[in-house]
């Protein structure tokens, strides 16, 4: 029997100040991996693009220091207050970098609409870094305040007086205490920063890499617009109409504006890039949901009113979205995000607001615009016919199965005895070798196995009658059973986890990429709903006295390895390679890959708003044209330390 505890007032902790921060930093920043990393440099930067978003700043600079996680954000705003708050008793800035929620985008009057609104950025930021100095010019005079992971080091002091111009410095290093690497990536934040100046026309921003010398300057007059040409641009595709469809800042019901534009072109899906207030909505909201409503309902009237519609031609939404490039940014006084990273929009208002000002204005811009319509409707009928074709071929190769998937299972696949698809998982391991460990190493209730004989046939370049009656691909959707393309049916599949099993080297990496596209083409539905997985199986056996490690790769190989020689510097350690999965005992491979207790696995998605990213991925990979892969192995390969044939 279980001792029992007790529990009264005295098991109840408080966490005062920012221990909040520290102690659950995902809550705030999401996690501490590289996005919660980069996230500290966005709530910096976003704080200095409110202060020009609502017309009090001109210029952001942004410096990388030669340490590679030192970041420095400087504005010529304002500058954060200085003088003493008059409840706290200390500097505003200090309660500002100090205290949660505590911030001037509450009320409305100093900021009119803000993308850091939960007061809770700055002093995030502090409570995770080892050290932070704030720089304020203000009153004529510069002032400085140092902290140490949220607690202040230093009084404020006045460093110089007659100084000229406002605006606000901050400098942060993140703390090594909270984050599994504190490197930043100078890429991924110029990336951020160019969108930020996309959206803020009159913006500068300006990015110095100190390691490197490098020094980038971001400027874009032509706003979204702008942004809307380069995302066609990068996705390389072809408009099916010049102009794109444009609304600059319209004033819409409850007080919110909005900017959008938006082009149909020749790309397989549609991709929607939408903000609030300048903040990347990576998985969208009732803002974004409302620009669909509006676009599908606009092109349903305009289609019946002018009677383009065909016979025996059902048009989906989906139909009428294909090819859809758009930008929409919100501007809202109270929005209401899930969760502190500002990810997806939730304020209800805000879907009939854009719906119904953007129709009306889309559907008037269509009657004006006959030729610009007349391309769209084709596109939009021309994507109908597609779907329908697409679902007659996936019907007609179902009908060559058997009604019970039962009884037309693959040859191959070793199924588990469990019928409930939420506890079953399909492994698709590398050859018959490693099948077999699999197999005899898996838990029979619950786990699948089904080998693939070499790599498969690569989805991306084969047409889709070759790609159908492929025999190792067809095997896979026999035994998922869910069907494929425009016929697939989430509701029949067979297992809760669908699990790529391959070699740690490159062969098993290639086919794990042949069998993701094929995934990706026909079978999109497993990776939006969080079905598809990447088994992550060792590269090593690190042995030392009488523990045994694991490795993934050569990186965790040495980082185990120092691990353990700080433990125990005299240690003999051993260290074995594995050839494959085949050369694998039964129970290591369930010690090490198959068993849910232990066993690491990635979980394939697709970020929200990064559809054009993974498109052009694919098509470069894995298309025919091979000049952008040449281009990219050029472009690469002198990064290349070690590189496993």
């Amino acid at each position: 029997m279980a001792e029992v505890k007790t529990y009264t007032g005295a098991d109840i902790q408080v966490l005062e100040g920012l221990e909040p921060v520290r102690k659950r930093p995902g809550m705030y920043i999401g996690g501490t991996g590289k996005s919660g990393l980069h996230h500290l440099v966005w709530e910096i930067v976003d704080n200095a693009v409110d202060e020009a978003t609502n017309g009090y700043a001109t210029q952001i600079e942004v410096t990388l220091h030669k340490d590679g996680s030192t970041v420095t954000v400087s504005d010529n705003g304002r500058g954060i207050p200085v003088d003493k708050h008059p409840t706290k008793k200390v500097p505003a800035l200090q309660v500002i970098l100090t205290t949660l929620h505590a911030g001037g985008k509450f009320d409305g009057s100093s900021y009119v609409t803000s993308g850091g609104l939960h007061g809770v950025g700055s002093s995030v930021v502090n409570a995770l870094s080892s050290e932070l100095v704030a720089q304020v010019k203000r009153d004529g005079a510069l002032y400085e305040q140092r902290y140490a992971r949220g607690v202040p080091t230093t009084k404020l002091k006045k460093l110089r007086s007659n100084v000229r111009g406002t605006g606000t410095t901050i400098t942060f290093t993140p703390d090594e205490e909270i984050f599994d690497k504190t490197d930043l990536d100078a890429d991924t934040i110029k990336e951020n920063l160019e969108v930020k100046t996309y959206l803020n026309g009159a913006l500068r921003i300006v990015f110095k890499n100190e390691a490197t010398g490098e020094r980038v300057e971001f400027h874009h007059e032509g706003g979204i617009v702008e942004y809307l040409d380069h995302l066609v641009a990068e996705a390389e595709t072809r408009r099916i109409h010049p102009d794109p469809f444009v609304v600059r800042q319209d004033e819409l019901e409850d007080g919110l504006r909005t900017e959008l534009c938006m082009v149909w072109t020749e790309a397989p899906r549609e991709s929607i890039t939408s903000f609030v207030n300048g903040i990347p909505t990576r998985d969208g909201g009732t803002h974004e949901q409302g620009l669909k409503d509006g676009v599908t309902k606009a092109i349903r009237n305009y289609i019946d009113t002018h009677d383009l519609g065909q016979k025996k031609l059902e048009i989906t939404a989906d139909d009428i979205r294909e090819g859809l490039v758009a930008v929409v940014n919100l501007y809202h006084v109270d929005p209401q995000f899930q969760g502190q990273t500002k990810e997806k929009l939730n304020n209800p208002e805000a879907r009939s607001a854009v719906s119904g000002a953007f129709r009306t204005e889309f559907e008037q811009y269509l009657n004006a615009h006959p030729s610009t319509a007349e391309a769209i409707v084709a596109r939009i009928i021309q994507a109908a016919k597609a779907r329908q074709a697409s679902r007659a071929a996936a019907k007609n190769v179902r009908r060559k199965s058997a009604v019970s998937h039962r009884l037309n299972l693959p040859g191959k696949l070793a199924d588990c005895s469990s019928t409930d698809p939420e506890e079953s998982e399909l492994f698709i391991v590398e050859g018959d070798s490693a099948g077999g460990s699999a197999k005899q190493g898996r838990n029979r209730k619950t786990q699948a196995i089904l080998p693939l004989r070499g790599k498969v046939l690569n989805a991306e370049q084969a047409t889709k009658s070759k790609v159908l009656g492929n025999k190792e691909l067809s095997n896979i959707v026999d035994a998922l059973g869910c069907g494929l393309g425009e016929d697939l049916d989430l509701s029949n599949l067979r297992y809760g986890k669908v699990i790529l099993l391959m070699d740690a080297d490159a062969d098993g990496l290639h086919i794990a990429t042949l069998l993701l596209t094929f995934l990706y083409r026909y079978m999109k539905p497993l990776i939006d709903g969080g079905y598809v997985y990447v088994a992550q199986p060792p590269l090593f056996r690190v042995d030392a006295a009488k523990e045994t490690y694991w490795a993934l790769d050569e990186a965790d190989r040495e980082k185990i390895i120092r691990r353990i020689k700080k433990k125990s510097p005299r240690a003999n350690v051993e260290v074995q390679r594995f050839k494959g999965l085949g050369e694998m005992m039964p129970q290591t491979l369930n010690e090490t890959t198959l068993d849910p207790d232990k066993r690491r696995l990635l979980q394939v998605s697709i970020p929200e708003g990064s559809l054009l990213e993974t498109e052009s991925a694919i098509t470069d990979l894995m298309g025919r044209d091979a000049s952008a892969r040449f281009e990219f192995i050029m472009a690469n390969a002198a990064h290349v330390d070690d590189l496993d044939v």
